[in-house]
């Protein structure tokens, strides 16, 4: 702990966007970036504390306390040797993690002015590529070969691992490029491609090999293990009245459709899906929502509307969500949001609307939510109904399960017959060297969660192979 006052005496200070006018005109990232003095001045606001929450709320368990010490002293070389001994892609993480470090901590308790941990990060990651701190490692082959079925944040981050320690790493991806979520679901002016790349043309020249554009149904021969990472990418659909007129998508359909075409990717005509000089209406509250939101901005549209079923969160703390256990459920304003966008809560959709099959409204209804005598929060319906205008409607409500069922099947994964999804949290099969990681064994959820677990999976793999001869 470098400046033991620091945290009395210095801001948390912010990066920050581009501005309104000018980010909206394109899709280049929209945050911004501080000096060098001014970064670190905010790693001297640390505290080193005695329990680091941060530490303890981040799914890589990432050494916070340490590399912002070595920030404020200048060892940025340091600082990244820390950083990735626990996260393989800090370039990642530092731009989209939504940071739960900085939601448990002390700062953020005592002052409301939590660290710029994950700003920090990104700042890390950055110095270490433009000074050559990170270098193409060779490892020495052990003979053994893994494949890795699914190329986003876990199979990515199994596929670092592994081949590092000397496997021979194959990467099956389904889609046209590799990186999964991070290619195809983040919209660029969130994450560059570019970032992507990067990260991916390190992993080739290392020795990891990826197959692109090629669907796995049945796992490949000639491998000694398996690493099926695959994703939950089938979407929670709204079969209500009229789910068939035309301009209703899912969210993910239409955000990997415009990361597509600034990859210079041809759409057919009829398929493509751009919101220019229309009133759009995105059904979901979350971030693929808010990213819906953002998108549309860049494409022009007149009006956009998101709306929530759920009530509208508290500003600034919610009780229900106690420090640092918990991560706070508050009131989100997305640089999306800043853009342009009606938000409203406590709706639910009833009937899409239409003339001649085109889509040209949703009919919603109010709702309440309230306890019931066995504790359980129910919905309600008010009765109160109106139209909302609509020509596109984006479905932003989640994932529900991986969309290759079948190489699960194929694969002796545990499946839950509810919600169809591995459930087998050891990351195992029933056959011995089948293991799977990330939203294919949890549900959708967060990239940091994916890599923590392409981690552990990849740390599995290696016991295993290392206990056969």
């Amino acid at each position: 702990m470098g400046n033991p006052k620091a945290f009395l005496t210095i801001n948390r200070k912010e990066a920050g966007y581009r501005p309104v006018h000018d980010r909206i005109n394109d899709f280049g990232e929209v945050e911004q970036t501080l000096n060098t003095s001014d970064r670190m001045k905010q790693a001297s606001r640390c505290m080193d504390c005695g329990v680091p929450f941060c530490h303890w709320a981040c799914p890589l368990g990432n050494k916070q306390p340490e590399w912002q010490h070595l920030i404020y002293t200048g060892k940025w070389k340091e600082a990244y040797q820390v950083l990735e001994s626990t996260c393989d892609f800090p370039e990642f993480t530092g731009r989209i993690c939504p940071a739960p470090c900085e939601k448990s901590c002390v700062l953020k308790l005592s002052a409301n002015e939590p660290v710029t941990i994950r700003e920090n990060e990104v700042s890390i990651a950055e110095r270490a590529f433009q000074e050559g701190y990170i270098k193409v490692h060779t490892p020495v082959r052990n003979g053994k070969k893994v494949a890795v079925i699914g190329s986003g944040p876990a199979g990515l981050t199994a596929a670092n691992r592994l081949n590092r320690k000397g496997y021979t790493v194959t990467v099956f991806e389904k889609n046209e490029m590799a990186g999964g979520l991070l290619r195809y679901g983040i919209p660029n002016f969130k994450l560059a491609k570019n970032i992507v790349e990067r990260r991916i043309d390190l992993m080739k020249e290392e020795g990891v090999i990826f197959k692109t554009g090629v669907q796995v149904d049945t796992l490949p021969e000639g491998f000694d293990a398996y690493c099926i990472a695959i994703g939950a990418e089938v979407p929670r659909d709204l079969p209500i009245e009229g789910r068939k007129l035309k301009g209703i998508h899912f969210a993910m359909e239409y955000l990997a459709q415009q990361n597509r075409l600034l990859e210079s990717v041809p759409v057919a005509p009829e398929a493509l899906i751009n919101a220019k000089g229309k009133k759009v209406l995105v059904i979901g509250g979350g971030d693929t929502g808010s990213d819906c939101v953002g998108t549309a901005n860049r494409q022009k549209a007149v009006k956009i509307t998101q709306i929530e079923i759920l009530d509208k969160p508290p500003v600034g703390y919610n009780p229900t969500t106690p420090w640092p256990s918990m991560y706070p459920q508050v009131l989100k304003t997305s640089s999306s949001h800043e853009e342009g966008c009606e938000r409203r809560w406590n709706l639910t959709s009833c009937r899409f609307i239409g003339e001649k099959g085109v889509l040209k409204g949703v009919e919603v209804e109010e709702v309440i939510w309230t306890k019931g005598e066995d504790g359980r929060v129910q919905m309600q319906p008010t009765g109160k109904k109106e139209i909302i205008e609509a020509d596109l409607v984006f479905l932003a409500m989640g994932f529900v399960h991986p969309v290759q069922e079948g190489l699960i099947k194929s694969s002796n994964l545990a499946t839950d017959n509810r919600k169809n999804i591995i459930v087998d949290k050891s990351f195992k099969s029933s056959a011995s060297n089948v293991f799977a990681c990330g939203d294919a064994t949890t549900g959708a959820s967060l990239v940091v969660k994916a890599m923590a677990a392409g981690r552990d999976t990849a740390k599995a793999i290696d016991s295993y192979l290392s206990s056969i001869i």
